[in-house]
């Protein structure tokens, strides 16, 4: 029988064939899950209880509040913006854990507590997103990375305690009654200002002396000291994102926030980093290095062998429909120039049936259906077809 070109076909992969592709990339993934608990429950016992002075953690601030308490001064840890602000007075220091955390109707509200209360508020890394609020007049710079720094100012907190680790965010402000020490870059990290009513505010770029693992170093534990024990109650703030006060924004003005107003900014930078690192996996996954070129098979493959795999693979999906019309296609393909009618037509039973029928005049075979019918029945129809192609081609040939 004339081999025939059928064509190309695809079957499922197998279970084992899946697993051999993806197995590679499920194992990164295992690792990074694994590495990132790992990090996170290494990192978590830390970071539990940062700055607050009931913890003894190495980020807590136990140590600075029972030196505190020696020295006659009480402590009093808040987490909502109505304790803090009924509790400030002249006789109370205000400390502030992590201003920018706070929404913007609470800084304004705290800084209008806090403004006339004749007391100190002392403001820890307060950036960008909360300096305006919270102290106007003074603007944040480039932030500098914590060292121990010179005082090299005239505030007696500061030329007491000598050298102190500072550093983080830096600030500058144009207000006459300033103090402005621990500089980096000419730049403070400690700014004084004093407020109305016989009250101050003191800013520090970084919170690192008042943790309990660097407590002891230079002149860390002095200076901490001397700004928060200026009054007999020291009241510490550390902001919740519980507090029912986070959520009056909603009310006065912030209802028409979108989603993306409430997403964290690292969120949003991790978020467009991955969409970056997956359009650059495309493009080279997808790359191409020039025109495609002809390969020359490492195997020389004979057409019958070729022809006798798909046959196989036909056969074992039931497809013979398929091969019925592949048969019958590349039958008529090769009778056009033997009849006389143009390739194009090969294939148009009202031009290749007149020819057939002209060629071979004393058949009164089908031709219509042999050439163009429907699929076979079962596998004896499909060979029983392809003799009577084979024999249909070669009788043309001979006559």
């Amino acid at each position: 029988m004339t081999a025939v070109t059928l064509s190309s076909t695809s079957t499922s992969p197998t279970t084992r064939q899946v697993w051999t592709r993806t197995r590679g990339l499920l194992l990164a993934l295992v690792i990074l899950v694994v590495a990132g608990i790992a990090m996170a429950a290494l990192r978590s016992g830390d970071q539990h209880g940062r700055l607050d002075p009931r913890s003894a953690d190495r980020y807590g601030s136990r140590a600075v509040a029972e030196l505190l308490k020696g020295r006659g001064v009480s402590t009093r840890v808040v987490t909502t913006l109505d304790e803090a602000t009924s509790a400030v007075g002249p006789d109370t220091t205000l400390l502030v854990a992590a201003p920018d955390l706070l929404t913007d109707h609470q800084q304004q509200t705290l800084h209008t507590a806090t403004a006339s209360s004749g007391g100190r508020t002392v403001l820890l890394s307060a950036g960008p997103v909360s300096i305006d609020a919270l102290a106007p007049g003074v603007r944040t710079e480039t932030p500098a990375p914590v060292s121990a720094r010179t005082p090299q100012c005239a505030l007696p907190a500061a030329r007491s305690a000598g050298n102190a680790d500072l550093g983080g965010e830096r600030y500058t402000t144009e207000t006459s009654h300033a103090d402005s020490c621990y500089p980096s870059g000419g730049l403070p990290t400690l700014l004084r200002i004093d407020d109305a009513n016989d009250g101050d505010t003191v800013l520090l770029g970084s919170p690192d002396i008042f943790y309990n693992h660097r407590l002891g170093e230079h002149g860390n534990a002095s200076l901490a000291l001397q700004l928060l024990g200026s009054r007999t109650h020291l009241v510490w703030y550390l902001p919740s994102l519980s507090d029912s006060s986070a959520a009056e924004d909603s009310t006065d003005g912030g209802g028409n926030s979108s989603f993306l107003d409430l997403i964290p900014s690292g969120w949003l930078w991790g978020t467009l980093q991955l969409a970056l690192a997956a359009v650059l996996a495309a493009v080279w996954r997808a790359r191409r290095l020039g025109p495609l070129v002809t390969e020359q098979l490492p195997v020389a493959i004979r057409a019958s062998e070729a022809t006798e795999g798909r046959a196989r693979l036909y056969r074992k999906v039931n497809a013979r429909d398929r091969a019925a019309s592949a048969l019958r296609s590349a039958t008529r393909t090769r009778l056009a120039p033997l009849l006389g009618v143009p390739p194009i037509d090969a294939h148009s039973p009202e031009a290749l049936l007149p020819a057939v029928s002209a060629h071979l005049r004393a058949s009164d075979r089908d031709f219509k259906t042999l050439l163009f019918g429907p699929a076979p029945a079962d596998d004896t129809a499909l060979i029983r077809l392809a003799d009577q192609l084979d024999a249909l081609e070669r009788e043309v040939r001979t006559s």
